[in-house]
């Protein structure tokens, strides 16, 4: 397991390290410290925004498990989707730049989270009212009757 785990850092120290290699001799990339700074606001965006977001949510959403993990990765496609939605019309001449309907496949990716958010909350609400119903039987049979008093 040592092995695996060393082997699985150091290949990532590597495409670390050649990603960064690409971004500073890159000659499309004029200004590498512009990348820096996007690359720190999208750590302080993700950890002083969206975190303490999807926590909240996840915490009015504790009693119910299975939609819970849906809403968060809905959420977590609208906020990768959305600049790509809002951007969709602005293509500066060039139809290849943004090619696809992304308000439309959005629509249509967040409907599938509802409908298995949907189902998730059907499925765990009738394994709940069978848990009560078996938990009722076995009670009942366990009470003694009236008459063998």
């Amino acid at each position: 397991m040592r092995a695996y785990r060393v082997s699985m850092v150091l290949a990532g120290v590597c495409v670390i390290a050649f990603g960064l290699h690409g971004l500073v001799n890159d000659p499309q990339i004029a200004e590498p410290a512009d990348i820096l700074v996007w690359a720190l606001s999208a750590v302080v965006v993700h950890d002083g925004l969206w975190l303490p977001l999807a926590c909240l949510g996840g915490a009015l959403l504790a009693r119910s498990t299975a939609p819970r993990f849906v809403l968060i990765a809905a959420a977590s496609v609208t906020a990768v989707a959305l600049p790509a939605v809002l951007r969709e019309d602005a293509d500066h001449g060039n139809p290849t730049l943004l090619p696809l309907s992304y308000q439309h496949h959005l629509l249509l990716l967040l409907g599938a989270c509802a409908a298995v958010a949907g189902a998730a909350w059907t499925v765990e609400r009738l394994r709940r009212r069978r848990s009560a119903r078996g938990e009722d039987e076995v009670s009942s049979r366990r009470r003694p009757s009236r008459r063998s008093r």
